[in-house]
């Protein structure tokens, strides 16, 4: 999923400059943070989350109401779908 990739991509930016680079690597987990880097640390990471989650809010049922009747004149079901698609976030359930 794109924003899930987004959102490491955001952190590991954040962790990268506290790899331990004398033979560990950031991709193994090896992390070298002062402790008083800590909290900025963590506020970094909350912030990146944040950002990516703001923009993935449920639908409300008058946002999909107005949609669904703003593609009802296409001409296929395929077209409503990426009407749809392009208004919102579908996602798939497993």
């Amino acid at each position: 999923m794109p924003g899930e990739k987004s959102v490491t991509e955001k952190i590991l930016n954040v962790l990268r400059p506290y790899a331990a680079h004398w033979g560990g690597t950031l991709g193994r987990g090896d992390l070298v943070i002062p402790q008083r880097e800590i909290p900025r640390v963590i506020h970094e990471i909350i912030d990146a989350v944040r950002e990516t989650a703001e923009g993935r809010r449920e639908a409300t049922d008058l946002e999909l109401f107005q949609v669904l009747q703003e593609s009802r004149h296409l001409s296929s079901v395929q077209d409503q779908v990426a009407r749809l698609k392009e208004r919102f976030v579908v996602l798939k359930r497993q």
